[in-house]
């Protein structure tokens, strides 16, 4: 099976590398041509474009930065598309524009997936990250091989789309996690709490989460150097707000966790790391939320393990 990958950031660089280091065909496109050279150099192939890559690879991935860009790159691809050939869509994205575009990816005899990621870049690198895909069951069947390669769980959510909507839900959680450890950790400062000792209170108690005992280590040593950005932030949260309004569900911390970040871009950029909102706090009681000790980067200590399908009890 020959990959083709669009899409090399943060996020998609790593995913790009477990098909390489696990042993398939991979030939590669992105914007920066720096990062394509870089994968050549590792023994993978210039792409040249997505059209191209379509023609010439069994499957593509996608994994871009909000959903205009994935219209962008698909659409190019679509003249390509020839029976039997696989659209996989890896990015967060909105769940109607990837239905859109899968429909139309279907119309030409080709399969189409949105498989979406979660649990942060540190795991994509080491191909233990979580993966939900969603599409029919025989098109699941099909690229399953593949997705335990790119990630550890692997789960099937449902028809085209229901992946989307499910990762935008694990986005905003993660989301509001974050602002929440941000203002319990400012609060403890003020209170005289030690840094270190308040990491591991939260670690060990009701208190704890993934996002905790990731995101908190970067946010103590000051890096804040997550691999996401605010901007990223903002669109996810955004299109979970759009899905409960478009479903009369009256939500109340969600727009305030939009607004949050709309400071957060407005005072430190859109591409600021996401973790760098809790400045906002230090800001604004003059405190500096750090501790020695911590790492400046998350790493996946975890050794990479053969990924199989999570299946939700019933």
């Amino acid at each position: 099976m020959k990959v083709g990958f669009v899409g090399l950031g943060s996020v998609g660089g790593k995913l790009a590398g477990s098909v390489l280091r696990n042993g398939f065909e991979l030939a590669v496109h992105d914007l920066d041509a720096d990062l394509v050279a870089g994968f050549v150099a590792r023994g993978a192939e210039d792409g040249g474009s997505p059209a191209a890559l379509m023609e010439t690879c069994d499957v593509v991935i996608t994994c871009l930065p909000s959903p205009q860009a994935c219209a962008v790159v698909v659409e190019a691809m679509l003249p390509s598309v020839t029976q039997g050939k696989i659209w996989l869509e890896m990015s967060t994205t909105d769940a109607s524009e990837v239905q859109r575009l899968g429909e139309a990816v279907q119309e030409r005899g080709g399969f189409a997936v949105d498989c979406p990621v979660s649990g942060g870049c540190h795991r994509a690198a080491t191909g233990n990250i979580s993966i939900f895909a969603g599409c029919d069951r025989a098109t699941f069947d099909t690229v399953l091989p593949l997705l335990t390669t790119l990630g550890r769980r692997v789960l099937h959510t449902g028809d085209l789309g229901s992946a989307s909507t499910l990762k935008v839900m694990t986005n905003y959680l993660a989301t509001a996690n974050l602002l929440s450890v941000c203002e319990a950790m400012v609060t403890m400062k003020a209170a005289g709490l030690d840094m270190a000792t308040t990491y591991e209170a939260i670690k060990i108690s009701s208190g704890t989460s993934f996002v905790h005992e990731t995101e908190s280590q970067v946010i103590l040593n000051g890096s804040r150097d997550i691999g996401f950005s605010m901007g990223l932030v903002k669109k996810d949260i955004g299109l979970f707000q759009n899905i409960a309004e478009a479903h009369d569900v009256p939500l109340e911390i969600s727009p305030m966790m939009v607004k949050i970040f709309e400071d957060g871009i407005a005072r430190y950029g859109f591409d600021a790391q996401s973790d760098d909102i809790i400045k906002r706090l230090e800001e604004a009681t003059g405190l500096d939320i750090t501790a020695p000790g911590f790492p400046a980067e998350m790493v996946d200590d975890e050794p990479e393990e053969s990924g199989y399908e999570v299946a939700p009890p019933r």
